[in-house]
């Protein structure tokens, strides 16, 4: 019997990343998927390989930032499927634009503060109702390790992804009594396809692809400090199963113990 077996899970940004790792891997684990992406050939590839690999899938095209857009996408996995026990809030990102806070343009901080912070909260602000009326669920947000202490230059992302930790803090106190949990993970480097695009880590041809990327991205100092997509997927499998069940608020660092030592 898998770890999310009769469970019912939205993923945002499931086309790709450590969102599409954790579509298969949840659906491996015996729940049913709705895949909400904006990029529609990202969320067609993510639904069509969960249904090939034998899990239940159903990509509907969402925006995070678009309040009406997220309702429908909840709305349209819940209906498919329903219920819906499991929100994990996985889109977002931060933007090479990001600067210091004298010099980054406004521009930029709108875009990061809809997608890294108000796309999480308006996932929990339609989600809940449906995970109130299941009798409970977890929610898990994605934070990240640049929330954990002062990053620079991603002033705006850090910002944004410290006010991921204090929804994620204040829902679990608002909505115990509903029997609904909700944690946040805080990775660190992640080799997603973005990422190494970014910093410009070609991983063709090595034998050790953790190390090349941890020196291209600085990080070389922690020996856990760069992880893969399914690292942090398999936080948030744990985080969205019972067997967590008593975690509740935590912020969880998966980042190597680049914010310990």
């Amino acid at each position: 019997m898998g770890r999310l077996e009769g469970k019912v899970a939205t993923i945002t940004g499931a086309g790709a990343g450590i969102a599409r790792a954790a579509a298969h891997i949840f659906a491996r684990e015996g729940a049913k998927v709705g895949i909400l992406e904006l990029k529609e050939d990202l969320g067609k590839r993510c639904e069509e390989e969960v249904r090939a690999a034998g899990g239940e899938a159903i990509f509907i095209q969402t925006d995070v930032t678009d309040a009406d857009s997220v309702k429908n996408g909840i709305d349209a996995t819940a209906a498919h499927f329903g219920k819906l026990n499991v929100l994990f809030n996985c889109a977002g990102g931060s933007i090479a634009a990001d600067k210091k806070v004298h010099e980054v343009d406004m521009d930029v901080w709108d875009f990061t503060m809809n997608f890294d912070l108000k796309g999480p909260f308006l996932c929990c602000r339609y989600g809940i109702p449906h995970l109130m009326k299941a009798g409970g669920g977890t929610i898990v947000n994605v934070s990240s390790a640049a929330a954990l202490k002062g990053s620079f230059p991603a002033m705006v992302y850090s910002t944004a992804k410290g006010g991921v930790i204090s929804l994620t803090r204040s829902l679990a106190g608002q909505y115990a009594q509903n029997n609904i949990r909700t944690n946040a993970i805080c990775p660190g480097v992640i080799l997603t396809e973005r990422v190494m695009e970014r910093f410009g880590v070609n991983l063709e041809g090595t034998d050790n692809e953790q190390s090349k990327a941890a020196s291209a991205t600085g990080m070389a100092r922690y020996p856990f400090g760069v992880g893969k997509p399914e690292d942090i997927a398999n936080v948030a499998l744990f985080l969205a199963s019972d067997e967590s069940r008593m975690i509740n608020g935590a912020s969880v660092p998966a980042e190597g113990g680049m914010s310990a030592y």
